[in-house]
């Protein structure tokens, strides 16, 4: 298995970002798949999820209406739309692979891209 994140970066508070993860080494459309995070200081946050044929997605309270969480599975590839960015959505973001059904678990991620949201 091999998740590989990019997309991360500095901005704005109010501002957006697109986190892209390159999905290989096992059979992308099958499942679901996750992003989760890790604040400076504090333990892994699961952020949402998307089922294995797109047609459900999983939100954190913390991020709902303004993350949208989409997977193309005929480019193996998941993405994480964030909008309305606080200075609390700073983290590390972390692709991960799920079951194949649709639960709030994971068995594998990637190294992860850093989201910083500052003025």
């Amino acid at each position: 298995v091999q998740l590989v994140e990019s997309g991360g970066g500095l901005v704005q508070p109010g501002g957006s970002l697109r986190l892209s993860c390159a999905a290989s080494g096992f059979v992308f459309g099958m499942y679901t798949m996750h992003w989760v995070r890790q604040a400076p200081g504090k333990g892994l946050e699961w952020v949402s999820g998307v089922s294995n044929g797109a047609k459900s997605t999983d939100y954190a309270d913390s991020v709902k209406g303004r993350f949208t969480i989409s997977r193309d599975n005929a480019k193996n590839t998941l993405y994480l739309q964030m909008n309305s960015l606080k200075p609390e959505d700073t983290a590390v973001y972390y692709c991960a692979k799920g079951k194949l059904e649709f639960h709030r678990t994971w068995d594998s991620r990637g190294q992860g891209t850093q989201v910083t949201v500052s003025s």
